[in-house]
């Protein structure tokens, strides 16, 4: 089935048992009434209108013309539909995708068959609803998604308090400020988007009320058991993003029903990710379904269980178009072999592992609190420096051990892990490991990192403060890479005690005592593997062109103010000013973020992250600004957030989230 006509429904209204309209955008391939077709379903609160409008006009398209329809859902309080959003991957939201699934496998144009898909939001879901089984789901597409929603996700990583939890928490609170579009929803419109601005939740005060993995955090993550997705499920991700560990951790934890794949790619769909080389999504995605939704024998069962592109020698750069390397594919993923190395005398990394109740060879290590801005964005949303950029300036502030000039190619596939014993100087630290590729020149690219908050070196569930002078055994896994460093090339590990502004400082900066004679570094080897040729996306340049009023723009800087001892990482981001060709409405969004810190004083952290939205067509402009802060004692997180809502610039609503001290949880 191919090249079918079909038609766009712009808004088709689902109604639920309790009343809730939401709103759905459809791709319908002509004659499914006479012929029923199976449905593809994606719900995301990021707004079909005009949010994620050009990555489905890239995508749903193409599945109609194959015989696929696409139903595109905005979930409550978000696009045009109803109510008011109450949180990430809650139980309504889950319930109300189930419904909508029953819905979709009810029609008389559905053949009863009906898959879920989606990338980060619309990939967790994706996953989570699969877990609950509605009886019409028969199989998932999870792209740049998490199993583990406390460790792999942006709140927090393995204990550690991530920056980019302020950020979201602006972000939505941003998104979820905007109006419906009144050429849907009619007069209607007004009090609809006040009713969200009035009933909206500052998430991070939600966030923050669970700071261990509890069961709030274990909601969702199916990871907590596996057996509960039952249905085939491709899961894909890519190097450059923080999403990179779900693919492997799936196939390990689904077995056969799950395939991995994994490229060089930002958080994007692979047909128009960064860096290249991209994937032909499409086909491929359309074969999925094919076969789990209507019974095609095409093969794209029989896909090997893993597929990942290995880097090659890549060169950080301020931006990367294309990385290097080549397509692997492992018939039956298994956990790979560890080569081993330990770090011998004169501080060289070498193979091996470590003597055996070696003399003790304590380090002190203290990192300046601004180690770090060399790490980029956690989710990475362009192959510019969001991407981790050259090490050098980070490694500055960190324990550097380095092999010596490699004789030979070295190419693995999977996480690295990290064995030592350390001596705390207080109750609280953190440990940032990092591997990096250190070329000739001296040019270092993170190939892989990891992080702790040593108080949670036991688990996440229940952790313990340090016992300052007390030995603790530490085991570290780094995130998985895929990666061949070259002969004459270096591998370096770094060790800091920040990683700023990606992870939030302790309330306390005394440093560690490093026995590197217990240093244990174990790489996992690629081992076997068949090279293979991934298809290339048959368009170039897939997303559609919207009419640009104004050009996107993207800086970043880093300012140390040297009188002040103080130092910035500021971000400004602005989409441009687009308009769509076929509804006339033109949007703009507008992220400005500065994280500060003195670089020897924990509690000097600060954050601040506005987002402006603008929304107008002729004789109608909305514009909404959303800002959230952080700073911190030595026992408290303190939070607030304002938003306000403008029409036709006069100023129509504010909303005020006090400033709010939540009590540090060892962290």
């Amino acid at each position: 089935m191919s090249d079918l006509s079909f038609t766009t429904i712009e808004n088709q209204w689902i109604t639920l048992k309790d009343r809730t309209r939401l709103a759905a955008r459809i791709w319908m391939p002509d004659g499914a009434e006479q012929n029923p077709v199976p449905a593809v379903f994606e719900f995301l609160p990021y707004r079909k209108r005009d949010g994620t409008s050009p990555r489905d006009e890239s995508t749903y398209p193409v599945f109609a013309a194959a015989g696929i329809a696409g139903v595109r859902v905005d979930i409550r309080g978000s696009g045009e539909s109803d109510g008011v959003i109450d949180g990430e991957y809650t139980e309504r939201e889950l319930a109300d995708a189930c419904e909508v699934i029953a819905w979709i496998a009810a029609q008389p144009w559905s053949n009863g068959s009906v898959g879920m898909m989606g990338i980060s939001w619309g990939g967790f879901n994706s996953l989570q609803v699969a877990a609950l089984r509605p009886p019409a789901l028969k199989a998932v597409i999870s792209i740049a998604s998490s199993v583990d929603r406390y460790n792999d996700d942006i709140h927090y990583k393995n204990g550690c308090h991530l920056s980019a939890q302020l950020s979201w928490a602006a972000t939505m609170l941003g998104y979820q400020s905007r109006p419906p579009d009144p050429a849907l929803v009619g007069e209607r419109w007004k009090a609809m988007w006040l009713e969200r601005l009035a009933g909206e939740p500052f998430f991070m005060e939600e966030w923050l009320a669970h700071q261990r993995r509890d069961d709030f955090w274990r909601h969702g993550s199916i990871s907590e058991d596996f057996s509960s997705v039952e249905i085939p499920t491709l899961v894909i991700a890519g190097w450059a993003d923080g999403y990179r560990n779900t693919p492997l951790m799936a196939v390990e934890g689904l077995g056969e029903k799950a395939k991995a794949l994994i490229g060089p790619w930002v958080h994007k769909y692979p047909h128009f990710a960064w860096p290249k080389p991209r994937a032909d999504f499409h086909g491929e995605a359309i074969a999925w379904w094919n076969k789990w939704l209507r019974g095609e024998d095409n093969g794209i069962d029989r896909l090997p269980q893993a597929r990942a592109y290995i880097l090659d020698a890549v060169r950080p750069a301020p931006r990367r178009d294309s990385d290097p390397g080549f397509w692997i594919a492992r018939d039956v993923w298994t956990p790979p072999h560890m080569q081993c190395f330990y770090v011998e005398q004169f501080g060289r990394l070498t193979e091996g592992m470590p003597i055996p109740h070696a003399p003790e060879h304590p380090v002190y290590l203290r990192s300046p609190l601004d180690t770090g801005t060399a790490s980029g964005e956690y989710f990475t949303l362009k192959p510019d420096a969001e991407m981790a950029i050259d090490q050098r300036s980070d490694d500055a502030g960190s324990l550097v051990f380095d092999t010596m000039p490699l004789a030979h190619d070295c190419d693995y596939l999977g996480r690295p892990v990290l064995t030592l014993r350390l001596r705390p100087r207080a109750a609280h630290a953190n440990l940032c490991a990092r591997l990096i590729d250190v070329h000739p020149d001296g040019t270092a690219m993170r190939v892989a990192f990891g992080v702790v908050n040593l108080t949670h070196r036991d688990g996440n569930a229940d952790p313990k403060p340090l016992i300052p002078g007390e030995t603790v055994s530490i085991r570290l896994v780094l995130d998985a890479c895929g990666y061949r460093f070259r002969n004459g090339h270096r591998i370096r590990l770094s060790l800091s005690t920040a990683y700023w502004p990606m992870i939030l400082p302790p309330p306390e900066d005394e440093g560690i005592d490093i026995d590197i004679a217990s240093l244990g570094l174990g790489l996992p080897v690629l081992g076997d593997h068949r090279r293979i040729a991934i298809a290339a996306p048959a368009n170039p340049d897939p997303l559609p062109r919207y009419i640009e009023h104004a050009a996107a723009a993207t800086t970043r800087q880093i300012v140390r103010d040297l009188s002040a001892n103080r130092t910035d990482y500021r971000i400004h981001e602005e989409t441009g000013l687009y308009e769509h060709p076929e509804t006339g409405l033109s949007t703009r969004q507008l992220r400005e973020e500065v994280w500060s810190i003195s670089p020897d004083d924990p509690l000097s952290m600060t954050g601040v992250s506005t987002w402006t939205c603008d929304m107008h067509r002729p004789g109608w402009f909305v514009r909404t600004v959303a800002t959230a802060r952080i700073a911190c004692t030595a026992t408290d997180w303190i939070i607030s957030a304002v938003v306000t809502a403008f029409e036709d610039d006069v100023q129509i609503f504010e909303k005020i989230f006090a400033e709010k001290k939540i009590a540090r949880d060892l962290m």
